[in-house]
């Protein structure tokens, strides 16, 4: 998942992210580094957040953009 990428990218710390997600520092770790999967809901939340396509986040695509 590029939720790594994505957070650096907008210097955004994980206990921000965490805050804003209604999550823990310690689950954002654990989705970054691959130890935990997000469920569907964090998934939709994740991309929403980062106004990012699921595929994206996911490294399905290289296209950041949501297809509608």
């Amino acid at each position: 998942m590029r939720l790594k990428e994505l957070r650096k990218s907008r210097g955004i710390s994980q206990q921000r992210l965490a805050i804003e997600l209604n999550t823990t520092q310690n689950t954002i770790s654990r989705y970054e580094t691959g130890e935990r999967e997000a469920d569907y809901a964090t998934l939709i939340a994740i991309a929403d957040y980062f106004n990012v396509s699921i595929d994206y986040l996911l490294g399905r695509t290289s296209n950041p953009k949501i297809s509608r």
